[in-house]
């Protein structure tokens, strides 16, 4: 099993930068506890961003083999375990499959399974504040920062049929890599055609600042680049100006979280509504947990979670 030590208890693992450093790790030890897990435990497992693919396939294999050790939630490799490691999986959800990206792994039954959870996740933490029929009254602009998995997801959550007329008439997503936006364009080919798709290559933070500047009033923006978490700084320079009455969304919790800081600065003359990434982790996380130790959490329950988290 190489460098990874057989599991002795049931074990969840964590695939990211900077593992140690996540509140869950002081979090799911009382979670775990409150869900009546008995003496199961989470261990991190910090690969270097656009690793080799030999380093998934290891970790993978690892989990795959190992009695003990259930699964895993994926942050930051998402994309780049799916393209490594998708032929070890027996079963890859709808959602896995759309967006070419895994954030959890999990076992059922003899089937080791590769899930995409990030539209469940992100449209749950997306309900928590932002208005209901929110784009049909105001009809502003999404601006995704970055290409990655989150904003693949966020797109495909916000577009579906379901809404009806309440979806955005523009989303945009802004990335400093060409490949990776032909990427996101691909996956998301077909989507809800009321609402049009622009993928804008933005190299530099400047750049950024020029496609926020071109927003309608009441749009979202999101940070969802990894700047302020997994590496340091922000998408978007201290000169940008955000659009009048919007909402504004950094996906992280933890780091320097510049970019949040800098809406934080603007709300009052702005009047902008600022949400960390709180919420999106909690909801996240239990959507793992739910899947990996096959159980359910329901609002009264994940609402105890919440509490106990911000305990900790």
């Amino acid at each position: 099993m190489g460098k990874y030590k057989k599991a002795t208890q049931p074990t969840l693992y964590f695939i990211g930068v900077t593992t140690a450093k996540s509140s869950i790790m002081s979090v799911f030890p009382e979670w775990a506890r409150a869900l009546d897990l008995k003496d199961a435990v989470i261990k991190g497992i910090d690969l270097p961003i656009h690793g080799p693919d030999e380093d998934y396939r290891e970790a993978v294999d690892f989990i795959k083999n190992d009695p003990l050790s259930l699964g895993a939630l994926v942050t930051t490799h998402k994309i780049d375990l799916f393209h490594a490691c998708k032929d070890m999986f027996t079963y890859i959800d709808p959602y896995a499959a759309a967006l070419n990206e895994i954030s959890c792994i999990s076992k059922k039954g003899n089937d080791f399974c590769a899930h995409a959870k990030d539209p469940i996740s992100s449209g749950l933490a997306l309900e928590h504040f932002v208005p209901a029929n929110y784009w049909k009254d105001f009809d502003g602009d999404v601006l995704l920062l970055g290409a990655g998995g989150s904003s693949l997801a966020m797109s495909m959550y916000l577009t579906q049929e379901k809404f009806g007329s309440n979806v955005p008439g523009k989303i945009i997503l802004a990335n400093r890599s060409i490949p990776r936006l032909e990427s996101a364009k691909a996956h998301l080919k077909g989507l809800n055609p009321k609402t049009k798709m622009e993928y804008t290559h933005n190299p530099t933070p400047v750049d950024n600042d020029k496609t926020l500047a071109s927003l309608k009033p009441r749009s979202l923006i999101v940070n969802a680049t990894g700047l302020g978490k997994d590496m340091p700084g922000s998408p978007l320079t201290d000169a940008c100006v955000f659009p009048m009455d919007s909402l504004v969304w950094e996906i992280n919790y933890r780091g320097d979280l510049i970019f949040m800081y800098q809406a934080q600065a603007q709300a009052k003359e702005r009047r902008l509504f600022v949400e960390d990434g709180w919420i999106y982790f909690i909801h996240g996380w239990t959507q793992v947990i739910a899947e990996v130790f096959h159980i359910d959490i329901d609002e009264q329950c994940l609402e105890k979670l919440s509490e106990i988290a911000k305990s900790v």
